[in-house]
């Protein structure tokens, strides 16, 4: 039996957590309790680790990627081949594809994707920065890896427009990947054989 003193405190940790993504009410209350039981240092711990994404995390100065500095790991790595741009809607679904160890390339984040109906367009994007990108550094290949949606092939055509007459070879995601669905979700091997047989954009 909890103390009704106690209630209005754990009350607001389990609602807090019902708001995270895939957090039912049970699952909150299991967390809330766990950390009631853990040792101070565990419970401070994460809060501080919480509290430190959100003061030090920001997007990477070139690419976009989340990162506690100017650059993030993958652009301040110079065994990375910079002339391959793989351009992603989020920075979950560049973990997704690099977890593959298939690219030895870099990256691009849009942070997002075209959705007149959510009121956002191409100029909410990163695609100014891509363009930037695509004309300073010596790129030669895009590779669209947008989610196989209808948001996602739309902004995959505002890109191919976007570079139309560019001697950037671009290419597409091979459809291992089933439509509809999200890079963040597929398997290793969906993921593999997406990458493997990218195609040449006509």
């Amino acid at each position: 039996m909890v103390d009704e003193g106690a209630q209005g405190p754990l009350q607001r940790v389990i609602e807090a957590f019902k708001r995270l993504p895939g957090i039912g009410a049970r699952s909150a209350e299991r967390i809330a309790f766990h950390l009631l039981k853990a040792s101070r240092e565990e419970a401070l711990g994460l809060a501080d680790s919480i509290r430190a994404i959100k003061e030090q995390i920001r997007p990477c100065r070139r690419c976009f990627n989340l990162t506690d500095q100017e650059l993030c790991h993958i652009c301040s790595d110079g065994r990375r081949d910079a002339g391959v741009i793989v351009v992603v809607e989020q920075p979950k679904d560049l973990l997704a594809l690099e977890a593959t160890g298939l690219h030895p390339g870099v990256y691009h984040v849009l942070m997002g994707h075209i959705a007149p109906l959510d009121g956002v367009d191409a100029t909410d994007l990163t695609l100014d920065a891509l363009a930037k990108r695509i004309r300073s550094e010596e790129v030669r290949e895009i590779v669209l890896a947008t989610n196989p949606t209808v948001e996602g092939d739309a902004t995959a055509l505002h890109i191919m427009q976007m570079l139309e007459g560019s001697p950037v070879r671009v290419t597409r995601l091979a459809r291992g990947i089933a439509p509809g669905s999200h890079i963040e979700y597929a398997n290793r091997s969906m993921l593999e054989e997406a990458f493997r047989r990218r195609q040449d954009v006509e």
